[in-house]
């Protein structure tokens, strides 16, 4: 028994005992195998997914499966425990819920993966930092993904994360940000459900974050670090434009710290992956001082928004509106990343390519 399965048996001990009082609840000793996927010397293919409603079918996980990735990032929304007033026992069970579902627990001992929360496994639609049982439900987190004891998020705020895979030439760093720990309250709406401004619009408040200093200064010593390809995780999504639901639209001057972060850092490589929104999305941020910025939505897993439609501007096609999930393969020999959706048959839905060298 290696160092993070000993943790998992003391983590797990703790989560059993506090859900054994929770009616209706499956056992979690059942459900979650004791195996845990080491992490691959070498990445090729990423799977990644967002909005898993635990109460819903889930089929996509055999398709994953199938495609045999080496790594799966959960973008956020992972479990659906938001109702209000917020309960932790709703969280836990959320949880065993989700843990008992045969794919996904196939999913979890096989696959190596990473994940970050969004509103509604945080625990409040569409929150941030005003939400008062942020440290109540991200020990939950930290618990159902077994995270070990050493790992920083357990002794620091907030729950980003960064972990770099690979040789020099075909390195691969995946920045999980954390978007609800810290941010501010955006602006409501003055046109509720009108086209642009469904729900909030930009708020140039200097005074307001989707990060908070300390994440912000250890994000800039992550871009510092050696890297050929970046995949930069927010729970919403970034350089979007042409609606006002959630992302980091709503705070203009945090969407153009982080351009320029990336340009003084030098980073090369930084390709954006968001969930949040109930559809699939290619985009492409041009910038007149760096590369373009390259963002994929993928956020439906259980329930893509089927009716879904909106403006997009810098949108590259169509949106999907069925359910998904998306698949990155990295071609080193060619230098490139192909990358698009596939439905929960595992066939694509849609498939573009970016060279390496436009990321420099």
């Amino acid at each position: 028994m290696d160092r993070r399965q000993m943790l998992q048996t003391s983590v797990y001990g703790a989560l059993l005992s506090g859900l054994g009082a929770c009616a209706n609840t499956p056992s979690l000793s059942a459900q979650v195998s004791s195996k845990i996927p080491s992490w691959p010397a070498h990445i090729q293919k990423i799977a990644f997914g967002s909005c898993i409603d635990q109460n819903r079918s889930q089929p996509i996980w055999q398709a994953i499966l199938a495609n045999q990735p080496d790594l799966f990032i959960f973008g956020g929304d992972n479990v659906y425990a938001s109702s209000q007033p917020w309960q932790l026992s709703n969280l836990e069970k959320a949880y065993a819920t989700q843990a008992a579902q045969t794919g996904f627990a196939q999913l979890r001992s096989s696959v190596a993966h990473v994940a970050i929360w969004d509103d509604h496994d945080m625990g409040l639609n569409d929150g941030g930092a005003e939400f008062p049982h942020k440290l109540a439900s991200k020990n939950a987190f930290l618990d159902f993904w077994r995270l070990p004891a050493d790992d920083p998020r357990r002794t620091r705020e907030g729950l980003y994360h960064a972990m770099t895979f690979g040789k020099e030439g075909q390195r691969v760093q995946v920045i999980l940000l954390d978007t609800r720990s810290f941010r501010s309250t955006p602006l409501k709406t003055d046109q509720r459900d009108a086209p642009g401004k469904e729900r909030y619009v930009p708020d140039t408040n200097p005074s307001k974050t989707m990060l908070g200093q300390a994440q912000w200064q250890w994000l800039e010593q992550q871009l510092r670090e050696p890297a050929d390809l970046r995949f930069i995780v927010s729970g919403v999504q970034v350089v979007v434009e042409g609606h006002g639901w959630e992302g980091w639209n709503n705070f203009p001057l945090e969407q153009e710290k982080l351009r320029q972060l990336i340009q003084s850092t030098r980073a090369k490589g930084v390709v954006f992956l968001s969930g949040d929104r109930h559809i699939g999305a290619l985009y492409k941020s041009p910038s007149a001082n760096s590369y373009p910025l390259y963002e994929l939505t993928s956020s439906g897993m259980t329930h893509a928004w089927q009716t879904a439609k909106e403006a997009g501007p810098n949108r590259i096609g169509d949106l999907v509106t069925q359910n998904h999930f998306a698949l990155i393969e990295l071609d080193w020999p060619k230098r490139q990343v192909i990358w698009g959706f596939k439905n929960t048959d595992g066939e694509w839905l849609r498939k573009e390519s970016i060279a390496l060298s436009e990321l420099q």
